[in-house]
């Protein structure tokens, strides 16, 4: 795979085309349920804003982080779904204001932050380009939620090889989550880019291969998909386990999608 374009510069453009997306939409449309069970697409938008707030303070304020990590502790997912109630009364302009506020500072914060330098998380320390395409694989999960609700096609940019660089070193999160071992086998990724490249990585000789295209491969991760609606081919028994679990998000997997879901966003032609 080759070198990608600064994360940082992309992150700010996945963002941009969100406003893009969600700017003309009436206070009604706002208000349309997205496939994640419960959730309109004011939600989505207001999960953006609490996650990016945490990690442009984990880069800003790292001990103002600790301090915040250690009070939530492992109900992390609850403290992110409880802090919503804080921006849904919000009318929509308002919403989209600090979305794209918060979202500014944190990308100032992580680029500011020595690319040999670490930052506090959940688990661990991260680099800041690793939790910057952390913030990048938020941004593509959430965004097509709204777009699956507001039935729009995502056109897809080679932006999404950072997403793809987390799901590799993120593989076994859907054996953590799960609560399984994690497999002592390595794994041939095969990929086609939307430009055309091919995105490889792993052992050449793999037995245990996922071959196809990068976006839908990112759409698998996501959960955003059922693999049956997907341009992926796993060779190998432990390929096609991990294609039915596989996650680069740490917490609950949750429901996933239905096969044929989604089979009426069509690209435009």
């Amino acid at each position: 795979m080759t070198d990608l374009p600064d994360i940082f510069a992309d992150l700010a453009a996945e963002g941009a085309d969100i406003d893009a997306m969600v700017a003309p939409l009436t206070e009604a449309e706002w208000a349309r349920p997205t496939p994640a069970p419960g959730w309109t697409v004011k939600h989505q938008i207001a999960h953006l804003i609490y996650i990016f707030g945490a990690a442009g303070l984990s880069a800003s304020d790292p001990e103002a982080f600790k301090a915040m990590a250690a009070k939530v502790g492992a109900n992390f997912d609850a403290a992110v779904n409880a802090a919503l109630a804080d921006y849904l009364d919000d009318p929509p302009e308002r919403l989209l204001e600090r979305w794209q506020t918060r979202r500014a500072a944190t990308i100032e914060a992580l680029a500011a932050v020595p690319r040999d330098q670490v930052v506090p998380w959940l688990v661990r320390p991260l680099p800041p380009t690793v939790l910057a395409s952390a913030g990048y694989m938020e941004m593509f999960a959430h965004g097509q939620d709204i777009r699956d609700a507001l039935g729009i096609w995502r056109e897809p940019t080679d932006r999404i090889g950072h997403l793809y660089g987390f799901a590799l070193l993120t593989r076994d999160f859907g054996y953590q989550t799960r609560g399984l071992t994690p497999p002592d086998v390595e794994f041939r990724f095969e990929l086609t880019a939307p430009s055309g490249a091919t995105w490889a990585y792993g052992p050449e000789n793999a037995e245990n291969r996922i071959t196809g295209s990068a976006h839908d491969f990112c759409l698998l991760v996501v959960r955003r998909r059922h693999r049956d609606d997907l341009d992926l081919v796993a060779t190998g028994a432990e390929a096609d386990r991990w294609m039915d679990i596989a996650q680069a998000y740490r917490g609950p997997a949750g429901e996933g999608r239905r096969p044929g879901q989604f089979a009426h966003i069509k690209a435009a032609v």
